[in-house]
């Protein structure tokens, strides 16, 4: 007995631009992406919440891109960072991927900053912002 892996539902007609149906039509595309059901996005996204340290984060950022391939770049802003807005969370386009899931992410990124600093901190280290301080 064989069984297929769930992949994501539809969402309704007009409400996103994820491009799942021609994904789903193209021979040989990279189908990863639709293994993300709204299930396993709620546990994505509750995971990314609750993120400890800077390592930690780019552990699921690894695991987003084997598992999924999400391309995730997270870096300091052009200007300066005063707030978590100020760090600049970007996902690569992705066929594939939802706008509410691609809206979803940063968010749930900048709230386990905010109840940890030091992750932005690190982070911030890391980009040697914090070097004259």
């Amino acid at each position: 007995m064989t069984t297929t892996a769930a992949i994501r539902s539809p969402c309704p007609p007009g409400a996103c631009d994820c491009g799942r149906d021609p994904l789903l039509e193209t021979p040989g595309a990279d189908l990863r992406i639709l293994f993300l059901t709204r299930a396993e996005e709620k546990r994505l996204i509750e995971r990314l919440e609750n993120i400890q340290s800077l390592s930690d984060l780019a552990h699921v950022q690894r695991r987003m891109f084997e598992q999924l391939g999400i391309r995730l770049d997270i870096a300091p802003g052009f200007n300066e960072v005063r707030t978590m807005r100020g760090i600049g969370i970007n996902i690569d386009e992705l066929p594939g991927l939802c706008r509410k899931t691609r809206a979803a992410i940063p968010a749930a990124i900048r709230r386990a900053m905010e109840k940890r600093p030091e992750i932005a901190y690190d982070l911030l280290n890391a980009n040697d912002l914090l070097r004259d301080a």
